[in-house]
């Protein structure tokens, strides 16, 4: 392990890796089950969807831990499997296997976009002031999901969002889960968010909110949707426009869980830049290529990587172990699927705090760059998206640097990334 990995070089030991590859794995847990009910809204088989989530994500968790050497886990992007299924197939009306060919074009041009470094220029010409930004905003966006996961903020049609009902038993479950795992922390009790998870699973059953494991443990066929591909329709504008959209969200998603969370677990050198994000990208574009193979949508980095950093995370380990227990969850899928949502909400949450603490580095005295900091916070939380959050400051920073005397600061990259954004923007 000491040689894969360089335990003692990140200050880290096999105990606190192996920890918090189960914590990243228990928080993402939930795109077992999440995933396969999305696409089966595109007709795609359940089982078969699990089955390729599952595989997917290992194996591009496996890829990112043994190239990159880094704590990120992977699997199907939330918004792109939507986008897929209620856009591409219920929307537009084209065949699921139309929109996965799509994927499948996306995860070939991400393996040639990474091999001539283009992915890894634009990481790069993101100014610091945003991607300490880009960290905070997750922060925010993920605190968010977790609240909403845990029904403590629920919809509104008057103001979008209203507190929900604090005294139901999920939400009273949840808080329960906030109190455990903060006295955890408190006591600066290792492996905090995992035993608070644990806890809370436990505590759910008494208030009927967690089940008994059930259902069948053997893993599911594949054959239902196993390169299952459209090549019909190829050249259409449709797959154009298709294509496009599914390679903006999955780069800026990616780009933006990449940077905030290598920011938070300290891993970012002193030019600001991510070590081996050549070959994190790398299991990205892998990913959603072998994904769309096995029969899902889009693989991209997982924002809830950062419950593992939080645990201690720094190597690959991290992620080999989450790679391992996403290979176990296809014979004991019952048992993991058996957390509830009111259970991991707390972990998410509380790692929206650890996620805040690059704010303390942010310039705030030049308007310059607090601006387009204060935006790409803002918004990833507000827009639910860690690319629109992204695209708001790229778009400020090169305003107002341009517009204030201070274009010298402003390279040709950044400029282009921007004129990109401001073209998704309009379309």
């Amino acid at each position: 392990m000491e040689k894969l990995f360089k335990l003692k070089q990140h200050n880290t030991t096999v105990k606190t890796e192996v920890v918090a590859g189960l914590t990243t794995f228990l928080t993402m847990a939930y795109i077992l089950i999440v995933n396969p009910m999305i696409l089966s809204n595109a007709g795609m088989d359940m089982g078969g969807v699990f089955t390729a989530t599952a595989l997917a994500s290992a194996i591009a968790t496996l890829v990112m831990a043994f190239a990159a050497n880094l704590p990120f886990a992977l699997a199907p992007g939330m918004g792109l499997n939507a986008f897929f299924a209620f856009t591409v197939v219920i929307t537009m009306g084209y065949s699921w296997q139309f929109a996965l060919t799509a994927v499948f074009l996306e995860g070939l041009i991400f393996i040639l976009l990474t091999v001539f470094n283009i992915r890894e220029a634009i990481i790069n010409c993101i100014p610091s002031n945003v991607k300490k930004a880009i960290s905070v905003g997750i922060g925010l966006f993920i605190a968010f999901i977790g609240l909403q996961g845990a029904g403590i903020i629920a919809n509104s049609d008057a103001t979008l969002v209203v507190l929900g009902d604090v005294t139901s038993p999920a939400v009273l479950l949840s808080l329960i889960g906030l109190v455990i795992i903060g006295i955890l922390l408190a006591f600066k009790v290792k492996g905090a968010l995992l035993i608070g998870i644990i806890a809370t699973t436990i505590i759910g059953f008494p208030l009927g909110i967690t089940q008994a494991p059930s259902g069948n443990w053997a893993p599911p066929s594949l054959a239902p949707v196993f390169f299952k591909f459209d090549f019909s329709q190829v050249f259409s504008l449709d797959m154009l426009i298709i294509l496009f959209t599914f390679l903006f969200v999955d780069m800026f998603d990616t780009v933006g869980t990449l940077i905030g969370v290598s920011t938070k677990a300290g891993i970012i050198d002193k030019d600001g830049n991510i070590p081996k994000v050549k070959s994190a990208l790398f299991a990205d574009a892998l990913g959603t290529t072998v994904g769309a193979m096995l029969g899902t949508s889009t693989v991209t980095t997982y924002v809830e990587s950062a419950a593992g950093v939080a645990e201690g995370g720094r190597t690959g380990l991290t992620a080999l172990t989450t790679a391992v227990f996403f290979l176990l969850a296809l014979f004991i899928s019952p048992l993991f699927l058996m957390i509830p949502a009111a259970a991991t909400a707390p972990a998410l949450i509380l790692v929206g705090l650890f996620m805040m603490s690059p704010i303390k580095n942010i310039d705030f005295e030049d308007y310059t760059e607090s601006i387009p900091a204060f935006l790409t916070i803002i918004m990833m939380p507000l827009a639910y998206s860690i690319a629109d959050g992204i695209m708001f400051g790229m778009l400020s920073y090169v305003v107002l640097k341009l517009f204030s005397g201070k274009a010298k600061e402003v390279s040709l990259t950044t400029i282009i990334v921007a004129v990109i954004f401001l073209i998704k923007f309009l379309l």
